[in-house]
């Protein structure tokens, strides 16, 4: 048997047509030929039938095996699916869940917000009322400290002025009014004191008359007092009294001075046993003891005078010291007005204001206290 199977091995069956298990319609089955060898022809269609055979059983396993290799995979698919509805359901729950929580977060800071701005709201309209009321309060000081420091300048301690300003006091207790903003003599005491150790004479009655004119221009200037001489009110007086009373024969000092005492920069001291300071002026034109700076006449000066805070100093007689306290005089009172320091009757100040203006041309005219 082994010698034929190594023949047979070494003889390749012969090739010849596969030949279908069951006949076509169309095709007649050829009847076998009895010629056939008893071993040459068999073999070979036995394992071609075997060849086939095997071929079949391989495809139906193959066939099984896909088909369960899919159904796995299927199942796996199914449950991984499965797994991503859970999951994605999870995760609608909780983006409604913060959906919910950020709606409740948003109105919570709107209603914190709201609260916020309605405090800060009242907080601010609380500090501008407080801040208005401060402001109102350091205009009262300033006005009251500017009065105090103008009633301090013009006194000395060895005759202290207390009723320099009468102004401020009631107009049962108002006087002869002296002095003025930035004068540090004692020329104003002594003419209260000489005026009391006069003999008292009868006291005419004078007659009065208010200027329509000049009552209208004083009330228009009171509406909304300033200091501004554009003005009609203030305009008719630099033109009629302040001009002329500091017109002095020095032009270029004369609008120094009128400067000074419109800015209330002016000083005025005795010039009685004190020595006389190096200023930065040449000394011809401040003057002397014996010279006076403004008018240039020789005269008794027992006055000076300082612009600011020069250094400089300026005798003056007894004549131009009478026309600048005037005209300071004048100016002191408005100041007051302007403050709001003065409480008086619209019609009284209009007459203190007329006063002062007849001590400006009574001045300017050469009339002064022999004291000064």
């Amino acid at each position: 048997s082994q010698v034929s199977f190594e023949e047979e091995s070494q003889n390749p069956p012969a090739v010849g047509h596969w030949k279908p298990l069951m006949p076509s319609k169309g095709e007649k089955e050829e009847p076998e030929s009895g010629c056939q060898d008893a071993g040459g022809v068999h073999e070979p269609q036995s394992t071609e039938q075997l060849n086939v055979s095997r071929l079949r059983s391989s495809s139906v396993e193959i066939r099984e095996k896909g088909s369960e290799f899919l159904r796995d995979e299927l199942h796996k698919a199914q449950k991984e699916l499965k797994l991503k509805d859970k999951e994605c359901e999870r995760l609608s729950k909780v983006r409604e869940q913060l959906e919910q929580e950020l709606e409740e977060l948003t109105a919570s800071l709107f209603e914190e917000a709201h609260r916020m701005v309605r405090e800060a709201n009242t907080k601010q309209a609380a500090a501008e009322k407080q801040l208005r009321e401060t402001r109102g309060k350091i205009d009262m000081l300033q006005a009251e400290v500017t009065a105090l420091k103008t009633l301090v300048i013009t006194s000395t301690p060895s005759s202290p002025n207390r009723e320099l300003h009468p102004q401020l006091q009631s107009p049962s207790k108002a006087g002869f009014r002296k002095g003025h903003g930035r004068n540090k003599s004692t020329s104003s005491a002594m003419v209260s004191a000489a005026s009391q150790n006069m003999a008292p004479e009868p006291v005419s009655r004078e007659c009065k008359e208010v200027d329509s004119i000049l009552f209208a221009e004083f009330q228009a200037w009171k509406e909304s007092p300033t200091l501004d001489k554009s003005c009609s009110f203030l305009d008719r007086i630099y033109r009629e009294d302040v001009g002329p009373c500091l017109d002095f024969t020095k032009q270029e000092l004369s609008e120094l001075v009128r400067v000074a005492v419109e800015q209330n920069t002016l000083t005025i001291e005795p010039v009685a046993s004190q020595t006389v300071p190096v200023g930065k002026v040449a000394a011809e034109e401040c003057g002397s003891p014996k010279k006076c700076a403004l008018s240039g006449l020789p005269r008794t000066c027992k006055h000076r005078i300082m612009l600011g805070d020069s250094g400089s100093y300026y005798y003056i007689s007894p004549s131009c010291r009478a026309r600048i306290t005037a005209v300071c005089n004048f100016f002191t009172y408005i100041r007051y007005i302007q403050q709001g320091l003065v409480r008086q009757d619209v019609e009284l100040m209009y007459w203190e204001v007329m006063r002062l203006r007849r001590e400006m041309s009574l001045a300017k005219l050469g009339f002064y206290p022999s004291e000064m």
